[in-house]
């Protein structure tokens, strides 16, 4: 079924790119260039676009990678756009083949899974192209394609890159909460690993300049045995950081008993997430 509507997808495509007079962009092979800025945070991997932008693709720690095509003009591509992948100049008699639709806006970005494909596509020396019809209310079509041309070299690079990529990225670790029992403050097994994912971070980005622990206890029970049992939690979380390699004087610890439940004690499962420790990292 996917294959028939992706088959009446390009005929409709083919049928109406006969129609209509294309306005096309695309590196020639002496002008095809792929830069590579590499990072263990992130590996971006972009192509200059004559006289229309900028395609890159972003590969961040913790994510798959995603493809934007910037225009350099602030206009906005008002009507969706179709990728599909074409022959290279050098490859006649290779078919025409669809990825899929993309919704209008600022910028076009794809999802991982058409980023994947137009990178297995520029491999095989193929070129994306995205193509708009009636393009600024003209009769035209917009045509934007990425050129294959040097990008072998490029991509063994870019690939190097995203093995060395951390395991997450700053958004994913900055703000953590770890759960506890009913009158404990031991660490599980979950909890280490979550508190070994973070420090591993903080060790490698030196923007990383705070770090605030704040421990917190549900309603239950006194409220002074609550509030040191949210100090033991606290306490515990800072001393296993510490104990991992995190400079002790980056960390501020703090304990505020039942003062500051994120949902109300009213259900046990309730009170289970406000039995907790935060995790927040600041940067400079």
């Amino acid at each position: 079924m996917l294959a028939k509507l992706r088959l009446l997808v390009l005929v409709a495509f083919c049928s109406l790119a006969m129609g209509l007079q294309a306005i096309t962009f695309r590196a020639s092979i002496d002008e095809s260039k792929w830069v590579l800025e590499a990072s263990k945070f992130e590996c971006k991997l972009s192509q200059d676009i004559p006289a229309f932008g900028v395609g890159e693709f972003l590969h961040e720690a913790g994510v798959e990678p995603l493809f934007t095509l910037k225009p350099t003009q602030r206009l906005a591509i008002k009507r969706k756009a179709m990728l599909v992948v074409e022959a290279s100049p050098w490859q006649p008699g290779i078919a025409t083949s669809v990825i899929g639709p993309l919704e209008a806006g600022r910028t076009l970005k794809t999802n991982a899974t058409y980023a994947g494909q137009m990178l297995v596509s520029l491999f095989k020396g193929m070129s994306p192209t995205f193509t708009v019809d009636k393009w600024m209310n003209s009769a035209d079509q917009l045509r934007v394609a990425l050129s294959a041309a040097n990008f072998k070299a490029a991509y063994n690079d870019y690939i190097s890159c995203v093995a060395g990529l951390l395991p997450a990225n700053y958004r994913q670790v900055a703000r953590t909460a770890v759960l506890f029992p009913p009158a404990a403050w031991t660490l599980s097994d979950a909890t280490r690993e979550r508190l070994e994912l973070i420090a591993f971070y903080v060790k490698e980005d030196k923007s990383v300049s705070a770090i605030y622990i704040d421990g917190h206890s549900d309603s239950g029970g006194r409220r002074l045995l609550n509030r040191d049992l949210s100090k033991l939690r606290a306490e515990e979380v800072t001393r296993y950081l510490v104990s991992l390699g995190v400079d002790e004087s980056m960390v501020t610890t703090r304990y505020h008993g039942e003062r500051y439940p994120v949902v109300p004690n009213t259900s046990k499962k309730n009170r289970a997430r406000n039995r907790r420790v935060t995790i927040r990292l600041d940067k400079n």
